[in-house]
């Protein structure tokens, strides 16, 4: 049993995740397994069985019916919850676009995992990068804790009545789902007063108020549908800099809302960083920092909606920055890299793209360090290579 207190413990993300969706009271499950976010599920069918969380628990035959089973149910008007990773996310694709364009405010944590082929069971976002253009927040968590903190703000965020988006919260496969780390669960009653209860206004069933959902929309109305779309992702920055303030003001925990920095005040040269990977940045930051190097990181947690004003912000007096992917549009660059390109168009800031992690190979400070003397390197001699593969056989030096 979950104890109704506020209690600390040592867990893996996935139990993390799972402790957390007891508290957020969610009353349909859709659960289908797939490493390495099997586990959630199963911890979620325990707490369903013994008590702690009173809801619909749906096994079902792959992940496209679960998927479809919490649209159909978030369509009555009730709050859900599944988690898929890699092969899974892209089985979902077809109800996933659905479901952004239906603006059934829906969680999902996503355990990243590599997405075939060559194939693979560890950490990348070739499985949840294929669907920013679905119309779902993305929130990439450094650690156990913000997995937890995440899946509480994530109902929040996308409840709200600006909003109505789904969400995934992604989290590093193994790294995070299979590793131990403290995590601090609020009591039932704190979550209960920062999380009320989900009123649905805009997708219950109502004999007396029928509506249509997910219906074909001729030419005449479709982009006035699109539009709108786009405008509620736009909304969504300013509802997750809100939670994100109130759940900080009311938990202690603040990560910054759409971003993170790290020691940027004087930075000469900065790093922009997604996930677990922010951790072994920050060690390498610290060393160099002893060593008098001006260096900063920019954590970069929500890639949907993507943060542009502040990431003009956090990098307009840099030398020279450096982005990371842990995926890549193949004969292109990485999904990040576009991004912040895109967002410091016209400016003069020298900028690489620094791939690394693929397939779940570990990113270590040897590694870090290498880029940040890439990123160094750049301010003063343009790269022969925009996009440069970090410790790859045969390709880097």
């Amino acid at each position: 049993m979950i104890p109704e207190t506020s209690f600390s413990d040592m867990i893996t993300a996935n139990k993390a995740v799972a402790i957390a969706v007891v508290r957020a009271k969610p009353q349909v499950i859709a659960a289908y397994p797939i490493c390495p976010q099997t586990e959630i599920v199963e911890y979620i069918a325990d707490f369903v069985s013994q008590g702690d969380l009173k809801a619909e628990y749906v096994r079902v035959e792959s992940e496209n019916s679960a998927i479809t089973v919490v649209a159909a149910a978030e369509g009555t008007g009730v709050r859900t919850f599944t988690a898929t990773a890699s092969q899974g996310l892209a089985n979902m694709h077809e109800v996933v676009a659905a479901a952004g364009g239906m603006r059934l405010p829906i969680v999902m944590f996503v355990a990243n995992r590599t997405l075939m082929s060559p194939g693979g069971i560890w950490p990348e976002y070739s499985d949840s990068m294929p669907e920013r253009d679905s119309c779902w927040m993305q929130v990439y968590v450094q650690n156990n804790q913000e997995a937890f903190d995440m899946i509480i703000q994530a109902y929040k965020i996308a409840e709200d009545s600006k909003v109505l988006l789904p969400i995934m919260i992604c989290g590093d496969g193994y790294t995070l789902t299979h590793t131990t780390d403290t995590v601090d669960i609020p009591s039932e009653k704190e979550v209960d007063e920062f999380l009320p209860p989900y009123v649905a206004k805009h997708a219950f069933l109502d004999i007396e108020k029928p509506i249509a959902q997910g219906v074909i929309v001729p030419p005449a109305y479709h982009m006035e549908a699109k539009w709108q779309m786009h405008q509620a992702m736009k909304n969504a920055k300013e509802v997750i800099r809100e939670v994100n303030d109130e759940f900080a003001k009311k938990f202690g925990r603040d990560y910054g809302g759409l971003i993170r920095l790290y020691k940027m005040d004087d930075a000469e040269h900065a790093l922009v960083v997604t996930g677990s990977t922010s951790s072994t940045a920050r060690v390498v930051v610290d060393e160099l920092r002893s060593q008098g190097e001006k260096v900063g990181l920019v954590i970069l947690r929500f890639f949907r909606p993507f943060p542009v004003a502040e990431i003009q912000e956090a990098l307009k007096d840099v030398k020279s920055a450096g982005i990371f992917d842990r995926s890549i549009s193949y004969g292109s660059t990485g999904q990040c890299f576009i991004e912040v390109r895109n967002a410091l168009y016209g400016t003069n800031i020298p900028l690489i793209n620094l791939i690394a992690g693929l397939g779940g190979r570990d990113i270590t400070e040897k590694d870090i360090s290498f880029m940040f003397d890439r990123i160094k390197e750049a301010e003063i001699v343009k790269p022969k290579e925009l996009v440069i593969f970090v410790n790859t056989r045969g390709i880097t030096a």
